[in-house]
Formats: C-alpha cells, sequence, structure tokens
C-alpha cells in the first residue's frame, strides 16, 4: 500500500483502501453493541458507511448507520489536516439511535441550524435540555468516547504522528476533552475567564437571572447547564476561537473547571 501519513494522503488511494484506513476509527465496540457485521454490510448487502473524502482534498466525512434507512448516524467524524499536515478533528459524535430525537439541528422548516451556532431552534433546545442533553446534542450518546480516543489515536500512530488537534464546538466539549488528557492551543484563557465568572459576585453568575429558561442560577454549579447558558448568549459573544490538542497516550490533567459537577 502506498505510504500515507494524513487526510491529504489518504484520499489519494483507491477507494477501497480509502475505506478500510477510515473504518479503522470505528471503535470496536459500538460494532459489537449494534451486531454490525465485520464488512460494516448489511444483510441486504448495502454499505452501512457512507465517506466524503475527495482526492486531492485534505479532509473526510464518515458516517456509520446501524440501519441504512435511519435518519442519523451512529457516528459522525469530519477531519481535516492542519497547515502543518497534522490531524484536526473538527467534529465527532456517537448518537444512540433508541434515544428520542430533539431537533435543534434544524428549525420547523428545515432549515439548517448548525446544531444551533448559526440560528436557533428555543423550543427544541428547552426540550433536549430538560431531558439531559447538553447543546448541540440530537440524541442521548453512546458514552463511547473513552473507546473512540484510543481507537483514534492508534490511526494518528499508524500514520506516523504523536499528537492531533479538536476544536470543541461547546464549552461542555472543552471540559470533557480536558478530562481525556487534552490541552489547549489556544482558547485556556477563556475557559479560565468562564470558570472565573461563575464564583461568587462576578459577573456570569449574576446573569444567571432566570431571564430565560437556560439561565438558571443553578447553572453554574453544572457544566451542562454551564454550557447551556454560554449557548444562550451568557458570554456576549459567541464561544469560538478554541482549539485543543492531545499527544498519543499522554495526558495534559489540565481542569479549567475545578469541582464543577457535569
Amino acid at each position: 500500500m502506498t505510504s500515507v501519513y494524513n487526510i491529504y494522503s489518504i484520499n489519494q488511494l483507491p477507494s477501497p483502501q480509502k475505506r478500510a484506513i477510515y473504518t479503522r476509527l470505528i471503535p470496536r465496540s459500538l460494532i459489537q453493541k449494534f451486531n454490525l457485521s465485520d464488512t460494516l454490510l448489511d444483510q441486504n448487502g448495502n454499505d452501512l458507511v457512507k465517506l466524503v473524502c475527495i482526492p486531492g482534498s485534505s479532509s473526510v466525512e464518515m458516517e456509520l448507520r446501524h440501519d441504512i434507512s435511519f435518519p442519523d448516524p451512529l457516528l459522525y467524524g469530519h477531519i481535516t489536516d492542519t497547515l502543518n499536515g497534522q490531524i484536526h478533528v473538527l467534529l465527532y459524535t456517537l448518537l444512540d439511535p433508541n434515544s428520542p430525537r430533539f431537533n435543534v439541528d434544524h428549525l420547523p422548516d428545515g432549515t439548517k441550524t448548525m446544531f444551533g451556532i448559526k440560528q436557533r431552534n428555543i423550543e427544541a433546545e428547552v426540550a433536549a435540555m430538560e431531558y439531559g442533553l447538553a447543546p448541540g446534542q440530537i440524541r442521548r450518546g453512546l458514552r463511547m468516547l473513552g473507546d473512540a480516543i484510543a481507537g483514534f489515536e492508534h490511526f494518528v500512530q499508524s500514520l506516523g504522528q504523536e499528537m492531533y488537534f479538536a476544536e470543541p464546538l461547546f464549552y461542555h466539549n472543552a471540559v470533557i476533552f480536558e478530562r481525556y488528557g487534552f490541552t489547549y492551543a489556544k482558547g485556556r484563557r477563556l475557559m479560565e475567564r468562564i470558570q472565573q465568572g461563575f464564583l461568587p459576585g462576578e459577573d456570569l453568575l449574576s446573569k444567571l437571572d432566570n431571564s430565560s429558561p437556560f439561565r438558571k442560577p443553578e447553572a453554574a454549579q453544572s457544566i451542562r447547564l454551564r454550557s447551556w447558558a454560554i449557548h444562550d448568549g451568557l458570554l456576549g459573544e459567541p464561544f469560538t476561537n478554541v482549539t485543543m490538542y492531545k499527544y498519543v497516550n499522554k495526558s495534559a490533567g489540565v481542569n479549567t473547571c475545578g469541582e464543577c459537577l457535569w
């Protein structure tokens, strides 16, 4: 097989080789949980994997479904190369298809919201929050992120690399990444400023004034509810410009939110 060292180089390969490499990113435990075949084809020969990995491109999008007709994938990943050819995870989700769906990803007329970043379906967001979800979640997660990260690090190592980057879309994503050993390429000062802001007498705490369903006082002590409040505009600006990275098989030991519970 041609030597591969990043997404761009993988994308130059024939389709069967690209598929063989990218499907290594699927946690084995996910395949077993949903009784999928090793070929990732269903009983009718339909491919449960969808890849967008165009030759000449330095990005890949991958979806895995447990049922070809199901509207949402079990796994969705969007990965690209940095300017230096390192691996950068733009989005990675694992969804439980057996849980209720909340349409935070589109408006009632079908307009896409980019998970609430561009536009917001407030009614769906309130319902999702009350169900126990975090911003951007359309269904409950599968609690397999540890398995996913282990598989991802094996993938990164197979390319001869020792570190990779991730883009947390929301505050709670950044905290979760911290707990799995990531640190900050940029954005740590923002995370520390957020933690400071929720202390007694500080500005963010004073804004948890019940002025919206997302700004309840108890949000100060909850990572998930903080994230909803921040998504609701508590900072006065979007949660952006946060990039994290991790060295394979190493934990940075970063904690910007103290003892705050989920």
